[in-house]
């Protein structure tokens, strides 16, 4: 059983976590309090900071909406890094030639000309940025990194999962860590530039109504933003794009090792296959050769996520990832507006007064 599950469950011994769950909300309490009062420092870089987060761990939809603020960047004309802590990579893998980690292997393969620094240092991650010319820093997952200063800050709630743990059977209390899995309590939300619900298409409305007043009850006024995790192709392990069609009325296999596994294998089923068998394993989990034995029998398709196809056999004959882009239903102006507000780094006042100069 999954970690969520066991804590969805609930149970004497799950409950026996709470004071834990009061301990570690009191320090997050307290260390936000130290960053708000000026005892903490907050760093500055020379390069406006776009930071995607949530207060969850895990299972939200980070990478496929950081691929997309990079392109929208991109698309404004500027010059965008990535900056990510490099979650369970270890230092050699970090400073080696190629993205460390699954998130980060996966951006790689999505952006490939976009600078991927990975760093548990933040502020020393984006320095390096900006030294190889980057006008502007995608922070991925550092809602909760307060020592590097950002001008926006995107968090993200999964929909379907809002504080971690499952709706069904009612709203479950926004427990954090180890009770629940929240990062710190919801009432960060009021540090948030915007939240952006994930996965909207898996949840009926009325209850996208009921978490938007309850995210407004513990952050009033702040903007909030519809998406949709839409699904554009299978992938096999040599690149190649096959439509969706493919998955329609065929028995698949999946596998997966995601923070919300739920959600992948909805998504799968909405798209008309049948799934015969889903092998969860937890987040970030590092496959190995057993994992796959067994699966794709009789013909099926295996089906992975495009986080896990990074850590999977390319040559596996009938495994393919399914391709995930990030779609603003409701919402698109608020993000349009805080990308326009970002301002020039010194990489392009640089340019600028050299352009002048020029032309002067």
């Amino acid at each position: 059983m999954r970690p969520e599950e066991r804590l969805d469950r609930g149970g004497p011994l799950v409950e026996l976590l709470r004071p834990a769950a009061w301990l570690y909300g009191a320090v997050t309490r307290l260390r936000n309090a130290a960053y708000d009062r000026g005892l903490f420092a907050s760093h500055r870089v020379n390069a406006p900071v776009v930071c995607v987060g949530n207060l969850s761990t895990g299972g939200t939809g980070k990478t496929p909406c950081v691929e997309w603020v990079v392109r929208a960047l991109t698309a404004r004309g500027r010059r965008p890094g990535v900056l990510s802590r490099g979650y369970r990579a270890s230092a050699a893998e970090r400073s080696g030639d190629g993205p460390a980690g699954d998130e980060a292997r996966m951006l790689a393969r999505a952006l490939p000309e976009v600078p991927l620094v990975q760093d548990p240092d933040r502020v020393r991650g984006a320095r390096e940025l900006v030294r190889r010319g980057c006008d502007s820093i995608v922070l991925d997952d550092g809602f909760q990194h307060r020592r590097l200063a950002r001008d926006v800050d995107l968090v993200l709630i999964d929909a379907t999962r809002p504080f971690g743990l499952s709706w069904e059977g009612g709203e479950q209390p926004p427990w954090t860590l180890p009770r629940g899995l929240l990062r710190e309590s919801p009432h960060g939300l009021a540090r948030a530039s915007a939240c952006v619900f994930t996965r909207c298409d898996q949840v009926a409305p009325e209850r996208l109504d009921t978490l938007g007043e309850r995210v407004r009850a513990y952050a009033p006024g702040l903007a909030l933003v519809r998406t949709v995790h839409r699904p554009r192709a299978l992938v096999d392990g040599r690149g190649e794009r096959f439509g969706l069609e493919r998955l329609r009325g065929a028995a698949v296999d999946l596998v997966s090792g995601i923070g919300n596994a739920d959600a992948f294998e909805a998504t799968v089923a909405g798209l008309g296959a049948r799934v015969s068998e889903h092998r969860r394993f937890g987040d970030h989990h590092a496959f190995g050769p057993r994992d796959l034995v067994g699966l794709g029998a009789s013909g099926r398709f295996v089906v992975t996520t495009a986080k896990d196809a990074v850590k999977l056999p390319s040559d596996h004959p009938t495994l393919f990832a399914l391709e995930i882009g990030f779609e603003v239903l409701d919402g698109a102006a608020v993000l349009d507006a805080l990308l326009d507000g970002l301002g020039p780094s010194r990489a392009q006042r640089e340019r600028a007064n050299l352009h002048e100069g020029l032309h002067g």
